[in-house]
C-alpha cells in the first residue's frame, strides 16, 4: 500500500491521513485521543471491535468492498461476536480475513488506520459530533486537493455514498425473495426503505415532497442540507442492522425517527457546525 501522508485537525488534534490508489484511510488511534484523553487510543478502538453491530459493519464493508476476504474466517468471527465470545483487535482482524478496511502501521506516525467510511462509523460510536468535525476537516483537505488538480469535489455525492451499497445490499439479501424476478416488485421495497429514511429525517415521503413542491428540480434528498445526508447515512448503518435481526418496519421506523430526530438537534446545535459548507462558502 503507497502511503501519503497528510493531516487534519480534529479540535486541536492532528490526524493522519494516508492514501491508497485512490482511497483515503484515517487514522483511528489520533480519533481516538478525542475520545478519551485519559485512555489508550488502542484500548478504546478494542472496545469497538467488541461491539457486535461494529463487526457486522466491518463484515458487510469487507464483503462488498474486498473480493479477497477470507469468508470462512470472515463467517466465524461474525459468528463470535454475535455470541458475544469474541476477542478482537485490529491486527488480528486483518490477519484472520484479510482485510482490507483496516490498515496497522508501525513507527513513525504508526497506529491504526481505517478507510474514510469506517472512520466516518468509529466517529459515530465515539459521539456524533466527531462525525461533523471530521467530515467538515476532511471536506477542506479535499476540495483543497482537488483545487490543485484543478477538479470539483463534491461532498454530497461523498455523503450519501456512505452506507448507501451496504443498505441496498442488506435489503436485496434479507427483504427480497431470492425467486422474485418482477423489478417493479423489487424496486417498490427499496422506494419504501427509503421513505423509511424521509419520514424519519424530513417528516414525509419522497412523493408528498413532490405534491408539496411540483416545481423544485430534482427529489427530496437534491434539496437536503449536508448534515441531514449525514444523517441519513446513519440511518441505513442501523436500519441494515434493524433488517439483520428481523425487526418489523414498523418498529424500525419508529426506532429510526428517534435516533434522526436526536442526531438533528444535537448535531445542528453544535456550535460553529450548524451547517457543514465548502470552504470559503457563506450562510
Amino acid at each position: 500500500m503507497a502511503k501519503k501522508r497528510q493531516t487534519i485537525s480534529l479540535q486541536g488534534t492532528k490526524v493522519s491521513v494516508i492514501k491508497s490508489g485512490e482511497d483515503d484511510y484515517i487514522s483511528l488511534t489520533d480519533i481516538a485521543k478525542l475520545g478519551n484523553k485519559e485512555s489508550e487510543p488502542r484500548f478504546l478502538i478494542q472496545n469497538w471491535m467488541k461491539n457486535t453491530n461494529t463487526i457486522r459493519y466491518l463484515y458487510h464493508w469487507e464483503q462488498l468492498h474486498n473480493p479477497k476476504v477470507n469468508r470462512v474466517h470472515l463467517h466465524t468471527v461474525l459468528e463470535n461476536a454475535t455470541n458475544n465470545r469474541l476477542t478482537m483487535s485490529p491486527t488480528k482482524w486483518i490477519e484472520l480475513i484479510e482485510a482490507i478496511g483496516l490498515v496497522s502501521k508501525t513507527g513513525r506516525n504508526g497506529g491504526t488506520y481505517a478507510h474514510r467510511d469506517i472512520a466516518i462509523n468509529f466517529c459515530y460510536w465515539l459521539d456524533p459530533i466527531f462525525q461533523i468535525y471530521l467530515i467538515k476537516e476532511y471536506q477542506r483537505l479535499k476540495s483543497e486537493e482537488a483545487q490543485r488538480q484543478g477538479l470539483k469535489w463534491d461532498l454530497r455525492r461523498e455523503l450519501t455514498k456512505i452506507n448507501y451499497r451496504l443498505h441496498q445490499e442488506t435489503v436485496k439479501r434479507f427483504l427480497i425473495p431470492k425467486d422474485w424476478g418482477d423489478k417493479y416488485k423489487t424496486s417498490g421495497i427499496y422506494a419504501n426503505e427509503a421513505d423509511m429514511f424521509n419520514i424519519a429525517v424530513f417528516g414525509m415521503t419522497a412523493s408528498e415532497w413532490r405534491d408539496q413542491n411540483p416545481r423544485a428540480k430534482g427529489n427530496i434528498r437534491d434539496h437536503a442540507s449536508e448534515l441531514e445526508l449525514l444523517v441519513l447515512s446513519n440511518l441505513e448503518a442501523i436500519n441494515s442492522e434493524l433488517i439483520k435481526d428481523k425487526v418489523s418496519a414498523e418498529e424500525r421506523l419508529m426506532r429510526l425517527r428517534v435516533v434522526a430526530q436526536y442526531q438533528l438537534i444535537i448535531l445542528k446545535d453544535d456550535v460553529g457546525l450548524k451547517r457543514l459548507k465548502p470552504p470559503g462558502e457563506v450562510e
